[in-house]
């Protein structure tokens, strides 16, 4: 079906511009290479998976084709000019972050290989610094194929495989060779002073090359420039606004913030001067670990104590829910850490203690599905409590990274 769906998309998108573009296998015919196939104002080439047929689709049609394996992008190639599924930073990607495994993944979906890594992969090393993270609670990819990483730690009793824990305090940039080009904060240092973080559990870069970190162990979200100056910053310690361990935050179209306040078991939009411009509080929640804003306004919250995924619209009425402790061989409380909408209307989540990211589709159903269930590991097809996951290349209801990355801001 999914096949035929794309061969009548490229036709009918043909059918209306004849006049100007041939289609892509008349293209082909004419003596066009592959690559310099055209298509028209609005629409992607991608190759069919079962026979490499082109055919021209919107840009998120492509994306849900390549990301199922059904189809690839024919601008990734290998040097001998053949397709290749494996390729770094490809659209569609999934960029984990596996916790207890002290590194971050990128799979891709198809053959569920990992196409690049950064950290030790090994579950009981301590050695924060060059090459490695410990902890990692978070990894965004942003711009230039770098990787935005949250170095968050590992509390004493948290892994059975460190059980004296390990510190790290570092939010950081990395090259796809693993290179640190940025850092705030330092290895195994904790503090809220300057260069410092105490427990640093999500980052992201924002429009003006700024990094906007949520220092869970400090009670504060910090803007930090290019040259590590603090230059904004949230986290009373008195009285409504007064954050307990928040867990994420994310810049709102209106350059307000959203903010996952993990303990106080909310979510509060709060403006640059430090008002509460909305919250969710409702007595039914629990150790919320992720809040984002939808296109459509409305907020997907992750509900960790309840294992569910919940979105609210503004007038705080639940319009979704999705509980990942109900699956086959589900640990009862698997402690879901992050869940993106994507631009498919599909949502990725990390189930912690399940071990696994999935994809599930707008009925709940399960589209995809890395890792073992309940099982942890560090093997092909394994994680140890992944924390966050994104599709690389969607930024639906999360901030988008700039274009390009400031190189202004590389570390010397």
């Amino acid at each position: 079906m999914v096949a035929i769906g794309i061969l009548v998309l490229s036709m009918i998108s043909y059918a209306d511009a004849s006049s100007v573009f041939l289609s892509p296998l008349k293209q082909i015919k004419s003596g066009i290479m592959i690559q310099d196939i055209q298509c028209i104002e609005g629409m992607q080439l991608v190759l069919k998976a079962e026979d490499n047929s082109p055919a021209c689709v919107t840009d998120t049609t492509a994306q849900v084709l390549v990301m199922r394996g059904w189809a690839v992008n024919p601008s990734i190639q290998t040097t001998n000019n053949s397709m290749s599924k494996d390729v770094f930073n490809r659209s569609g990607n999934i960029l984990i972050s596996d916790q207890f495994n002290n590194r971050v993944v990128e799979v891709n979906p198809s053959t569920k290989n990992i196409v690049w890594s950064f950290g030790s992969g090994n579950a009981t090393l301590c050695n924060p610094g060059p090459g490695s993270v410990i902890g990692t609670n978070d990894a965004e990819r942003l711009s230039d194929g770098l990787t935005l990483i949250a170095g968050t730690g590992l509390p004493a009793g948290a892994s059975g495989l460190m059980p004296k824990g390990c510190v790290d305090n570092r939010v950081i940039v990395v090259n796809q060779t693993g290179q640190i080009v940025w850092q705030y904060g330092q290895a195994g240092v904790a503090g809220s002073g300057s260069n410092m973080l105490s427990a640093p559990v999500f980052a992201i870069q924002l429009p003006n090359h700024d990094f906007l970190i949520t220092d869970q162990g400090n009670n504060r979200i910090i803007e930090v420039n290019k040259t590590k100056q603090i230059v904004w910053s949230y986290g009373p310690t008195s009285g409504p606004g007064a954050l307990n361990n928040p867990n994420s935050a994310e810049l709102l179209p209106n350059d307000n913030i959203l903010i996952a306040d993990e303990n106080n078991n909310r979510t509060i939009e709060i403006t640059r001067d430090g008002n509460i411009a909305w919250q969710y509080n409702d007595t039914g929640l629990q150790t919320v670990a992720f809040a984002s804003r939808l296109p459509n306004n409305n907020t997907l919250i992750v509900d960790s104590g309840h294992s569910r995924i919940l979105e609210v619209n503004m007038q705080k009425d639940t319009v979704f829910q999705y509980f990942t402790n109900n699956t086959s061989k589900s640990n009862p409380s698997p402690l879901p850490s992050n869940a993106v909408r994507l631009a498919n209307e599909e949502t990725i989540i990390s189930d912690q203690i399940n071990e696994r990211v999935i994809i599930i589709d707008s009925k709940g159903n399960t589209v995809f599905q890395y890792g073992r269930t309940n099982l942890p590991g560090a093997g092909p097809n394994e994680l140890n409590w992944p924390y966050t996951a994104f599709v690389i290349g969607d930024y639906t209801g999360q901030t988008p990274p700039p274009p390009k990355f400031d190189s202004t801001s590389v570390m010397p």
